[in-house]
């Protein structure tokens, strides 16, 4: 049986090449391979070739030695040719191994018909690009939606590409979207008017680009166009309404022209050329894959398949066959114009479908589609885990399979597989069953080759270096270096659709993801720092079995249980994913949309389990649940938005719930990256183990809107549980800071002087304050206030001892300093105008925090430094004036049912608002020290109002006693 499944698969979508003997085969025709940027065409016996220069960073280019020859050497050519019984000679017929390709250069071709030569001449042109047609044929008469990827061969910023298209083929501004650099489609008469994301007032772009479209409707010029980015296919046409008449081959045309650091233009010939070609019969039948989320198999998964195309005149049937189209049977089908339900299919079966159609102009068979009925085990590639062998090649050859036929499901059943990179692909999902672990060895792909250095900024990250504000418009320098490279990862996919990774197996780094900021000072072999790197892609879950009961934890026995139906506990864990050792991201996923996490163990007592476990850059429509990480270094869920695509992209819709576990940073932060927008985030049901920064931090840093930030308030589902807070250095951490990490922003160095103390600060000149607002906070209990994560402890929870940092819940706004407190003056107003970012509309409820105390009263006269470039953590506000909660620069706070409590003695005040700007507190509780002079605090602050406050003297419970109320 796997031997005829091998034969099977190998026979639906590949021909046999046989390797012949020297002399003793043809000759070859050459043409070039789908990936030959040096080739500018072939023709008769002429290939030409091409010279010129680009910018090209490797992370080992020295800064500003970036200019690079494009010329075409030997090697080069013999690779896109993909070439046998082939030799390059100089014009004096000397051989020629290497070297740079020149004019007069020979391609001498040998074979038992004797020997042809090509000329080769050398031409100054950009490097080829690829033009891709996703269908290349279509059925005449019937209206049809052509879809075109192109890709520049080289990078440039200012950059113009044009389509020439066939009679028969019009382009006009409302049949045509265009999606430039994975920015979003748009009908091509709004792409003058799409946003360019935020940015500050130093980006030389004010459009995405410009369409005209001229010849007849039939050529279409995009110019102004910022390719610097490479983030996949550089534009994505969509072209709708097309019918063609005639039968017959239409050929498509690119070409593009660079502006840096020459003008160049590709030839438009070779990879830039596409056919496109018209039949008659049906050309567009395809499978349809069900993108269903979570994962499941139900009894007619494998015995049903979905197909649609374009319907025409006719009545078509389904047909099938079992042996790759040797012979064909009726197909037991339900047909309604145009889609087909293919029943009663046998399990474990590779199948071929088609129409066959009897009468009319669609006369004939259509084109085959294809689909595995079942989990494909890796063993039927070949592909046995062990210990010692790279199964890379291997599995990404079946991966590219499943894809080719439509889809499928990779099974690893059993087994160790040792992987360097995976490339992922759409409508493919890897199944790691529960006996199985996929290893990361060393090796995976390198970071990938930019149009900008990053060495000014990895040459230095602190407050005060204006390294990476030197040049407004690299977006390399905006984020930590493992955020803006994407191909040094375990597993890797870009502008993918339906992809999922489940099963309760283990997948491990096994010690070869690194965690560090100097990643890229590792040899080329260690570089790799990411498990899971997305880009661009849509439909994706990654999580073990699904479960549709909530994950809690039990404090007795230290590990998650499931909560049955019934209310019953359930520690049998079995079904979730194991992920251990996973680098600095067990996940970055950026700019990728409708993502599925859930039911994920991190079970590891070892600080280099993971950093980052689940980062969300520029994301929207995300669900997380059930996550349970014992220990990991950094955050667990964060939402951010970053510059690491080339712009900026808002992030929107987040559904969390169920995540327990211990970092050495925070559990859930919103940020440090926020560079856009990031709305409407709900999060229920978290239980904080141990947090050494926030249980939960809410920042913006880089002037975002954050807005919508909910905690317990249902809307994920039934708030079955308490969320729990323990051993956080602060419970809350809710601010705004002005670092302007975005595109186009300048700094200037200020020295001013704030309550007293002097400072030296970057300040950014050209960037808005961000927001915060509508913030809640609900049903929360906080003990063992302070910083005892297991992190780096070598024990499971070190007891607090007084040496441990600590720190009040926090909600801090952004003032810049004073002009006259800054020596010279400030220089600069903001765009908007605004000189302080205040957080709007903050509420708790029902929160209860019991802090260590033991602060003297003298620490009531501290005063918090405002959050400078790069600050964004509790610990940059030093000490603050109050044990239960400090706010500065809001406006609307309330506070309804909470209560603030020590364990040992703490003189500050309860509550301290500094700049609060409407506050109400209801029915709250508190401890005031015996030396304390106030329960609350506040200055330079109005319309603070309380009700229903009651304090106990000194300690709780104890001669208690209500405030006197100002309503």
């Amino acid at each position: 049986m796997k031997s005829k499944f091998i034969i099977s698969l190998i026979g639906v979508l590949t021909t046999i090449q046989v390797t012949a003997v020297p002399g003793n085969v043809p000759l070859p025709r050459v043409t070039a391979a789908p990936v030959s940027p040096h080739i500018a065409s072939v023709s008769n016996d002429i290939i030409r070739v091409v010279t010129g220069s680009t910018y090209a960073y490797t992370v080992d280019t020295p800064e500003k030695e970036g200019l690079v020859s494009t010329a075409t050497t030997v090697k080069h050519l013999m690779e896109e040719l993909e070439l046998m019984n082939a030799r390059v000679t100089s014009a004096d017929g000397k051989p020629k191994d290497a070297g740079v390709i020149v004019t007069g250069d020979k391609l001498i071709l040998t074979g038992a018909g004797g020997s042809k030569i090509y000329y080769l001449l050398q031409e100054k042109r950009a490097l080829t690009g690829r033009l891709e047609l996703l269908k290349q044929s279509i059925s005449v008469q019937t209206r049809q939606t052509l879809t075109l990827h192109y890709t520049a061969g080289q990078r440039s910023p200012d950059a113009t590409v044009t389509f020439d298209f066939p009679r028969g083929i019009t382009i006009t501004p409302e049949n045509t979207t265009v999606n430039v650099i994975g920015r979003g489609a748009v009908l091509l008469k709004d792409l003058g008017q799409q946003s360019i994301g935020r940015t500050g007032t130093h980006y030389s772009y004010k459009r995405v680009g410009e369409a005209v479209i001229t010849h007849g409707g039939t050529r279409l010029t995009l110019s102004h166009l910022d390719l610097r980015p490479a983030n996949g296919p550089d534009i994505v046409l969509t072209i709708s309404n097309i019918t063609l008449t005639n039968t017959g081959s239409y050929p498509i045309k690119a070409r593009y022209t660079t502006s840096q650091p020459d003008i160049l233009t590709s030839s438009g010939e070779n990879t830039e050329t596409a056919m496109l070609r018209a039949v008659n019969t049906i050309a567009d039948f395809e499978r349809v894959i069900v993108k269903d989320k979570p994962y499941h198999e139900l009894a007619d998964d494998y015995t049903k398949v979905y197909c649609q195309w374009s319907p025409g005149t006719g009545s078509p049937q389904v047909q099938q066959s079992t042996d790759s189209g040797r012979s064909w049977s009726a197909a037991k089908a339900t047909i309604d114009r145009g889609t087909a339900i293919i029943t009663h299919l046998q399990p474990g079966k590779l199948y071929l479908f088609r129409l066959a159609v009897k009468d009319g102009p669609q006369r004939g068979f259509s084109n085959t589609a294809a689909a595995y009925t079942g989990l494909v085990d890796t063993r039927y590639f070949g592909i046995t885990g062990s210990d010692t062998t790279d199964h890379t090649n291997s599995i990404n050859a079946a991966i590219r399979y499943l894809h080719d036929i439509g889809g499928g499901t990779l099974l690893f059943s059993e087994g160790n597989f040792n992987v360097r990179t995976i490339h992922l692909q759409s409508n493919v999902y890897l199944y790691v069953a529960k006996k199985s672990v996929i290893r990361a060895l060393r090796g995976a792909d390198a970071p990938e080759t930019t149009w900008f250095s990053d060495k000014a900024y990895r040459s230095g990250l602190s407050p005060t270096d204006p390294g990476p504000y030197e040049d407004p418009e690299n977006y390399l320098t905006k984020q930590d270096v493992g955020h803006h490279y994407f191909h040094n990862a375990m597993f890797f996919g870009e502008r993918l659709d339906n992809i999922k990774i489940i099963g309760n197996g283990l997948i491990t780094g096994n010690g070869n993801l690194v965690t560090s900021d100097k990643v890229m000072n590792n040899a080329p072999d260690k570089r790799a720092d990411k498990m899971f790197s997305l880009k661009l892609c849509t439909n994706v879950e990654i999580g073990g079995i699904h479960r549709d009961n909530d994950l809690w934890y039990s404090e007795e026995k230290d590990a998650p249980y499931y909560v049955e139906k019934n209310g019953a506990v359930s520690f049998d864990d079995s079904n979730m994913l194991q992920i251990d050792r996973a680098g600095h991201f067990v996940l970055l996923a950026t700019g990728t949309d409708t993502l599925f996490v859930h039911n994920t163990h991190f079970g590891k007592m070892n600080q280099t389990n993971v950093r980052d476990i689940y980062d969300f850059m520029a994301c929207n429509q995300v669900t997380v649940r059930n996550i349970y990480s014992r220990v990991s270094s950094d955050d667990i869920i964060k939402p951010g938005s970053d510059c690491s695509l080339g712009f900026t992209r808002p992030a929107r819709h987040y559904r969390v719930r169920n995540v327990i576990g211990d970092t050495n940073c925070n559990l859930f932060q919103v940020g440090s990256e926020t560079v856009d927008d990031i709305m409407d985030v709900c999060v229920d049901n978290i239980w904080v183990l141990g947090a050494n920064k926030a249980g939960f931090s809410i920042s913006t840093n880089d002037g975002a809107h954050v807005k919508d930030i909910h905690l317990n308030c249902g809307h994920t589902g039934p708030v079955n549980q308490r969320s729990r807070m323990m051993r956080t250095t602060a419970p809350f951490f809710i601010s705004i800071s002005n670092r302007g990490r975005v595109i186009g922003a300048t700094v200037g160095k200020y020295t001013f002087t704030e309550d007293n103390r002097k400072r030296t600060e970057l300040l950014v000149q050209n960037v808005n304050i961000g927001q915060v607002e509508n913030i809640f906070l609900n049903s929360i209990d906080i003990t063992e206030v302070y910083s005892g994560s297991s992190f780096g402890n070598g024990v499971r929870w070190k007891p607090f001892d007084g040496s441990q940092a600590r720190a009040t819940s926090i909600i801090a706004g952004y003032s810049l300093p004073a002009s006259q407190a800054v020596e010279g003056g400030l220089d600069f107003t903001l765009p908007d105008g605004r000189h302080t970012g205040y957080i709007r509309n903050v509420m708790l409820k029902d929160v209860h925090i019991t802090s260590k105390g033991g602060h003297p009263l003298v620490d009531t006269a501290c005063r918090p430094p405002e959050l400078g470039v790069g600050q964004y953590n509790v610990s940059n506000l030093k000490i603050q004036p109050a044990y239960g909660l400090w706010a500065r620069h809001v406006v609307e706070l309330t506070l309804t049912d909470c209560s603030f409590n020590y364990e040992k003695r703490d003189s500050r005040y309860a509550l301290f608002l500094d700049d609060v700007k409407g506050a109400t507190l209801t029915g709250i509780k508190a401890v005031k020290a015996t030396d304390a002079k106030e329960l609350f605090h506040w200055e330079r602050s109005a319309q603070v109002r309380w009700k229903n406050t009651l304090y106990y003297q000194d300690e709780w419970g104890k001669a208690s006693q209500s405030l006197i109320e100002p309503w």
